[in-house]
């Protein structure tokens, strides 16, 4: 059972970058560097106290409002931003950060129109599977996870049926299958967090 994703609330005030919708980032080209450069290193703030927690927070539940749009969505998968979402992911201490981020993730995925030969999805399919492979008993993590590898996982495959021969660089390991097999197996309800 695939469970009703609960929208998405942004907080304008609290963000700390100028807050655009999808259309107008289209249409700022200017502006896209500097966006993407404070969008990335709010991310990679090492800060550690409660509210800079919630300004990450609110930043990766602005970056799922953004990321439902095509072309913002394969400009920021193909950007340095991907590779620092698969870094908060492995290190942030904060779950509901790693869930948001994982979420992040699947949207991009899902709404990309194309992917670079260059994007490490690779490396975020094996530290996703690693992620649920350690935590296998814990339910609510893999109902967060489990999505978020999906699309990815039909990314690649569909990359790979555009293109008609597979890529080093998508190489899916065996283990992703596996985790995801017993996943289902043990009926695990999916649903983004």
């Amino acid at each position: 059972q695939i469970m009703k994703q609960v929208p998405v609330r942004v907080d304008l005030k609290t963000l700390h970058i100028p807050v655009y919708s999808a259309e107008k980032l289209l249409v700022k080209d200017t502006d896209w560097n500097d966006f993407l450069q404070r969008v990335c290193s709010l991310l990679d703030s090492t800060e550690k106290n409660t509210g800079a927690a919630r300004s990450k927070l609110n930043l990766l539940h602005y970056l799922c409002t953004v990321a439902v749009h095509q072309e913002i969505a394969s400009r920021l998968i193909s950007s340095q931003l991907f590779p620092i979402l698969i870094q908060q992911l492995r290190v942030a201490s904060n779950w509901d950060i790693r869930a948001k981020v994982a979420r992040v993730i699947g949207l991009l995925a899902l709404h990309t129109s194309e992917l670079g030969e260059n994007v490490p999805v690779s490396e975020a399919i094996i530290l996703l599977t690693e992620i649920i492979r350690e935590n296998f008993r814990n339910s609510k993590l893999k109902q967060c996870l489990l999505p978020t590898l999906g699309e990815l996982l039909y990314l690649i495959a569909s990359e790979e049926e555009k293109r008609k021969h597979p890529r080093e660089c998508w190489v899916v390991p065996s283990a992703a299958y596996t985790v995801l097999m017993r996943c289902l197996r043990e009926g695990v309800r999916l649903f983004q967090c």
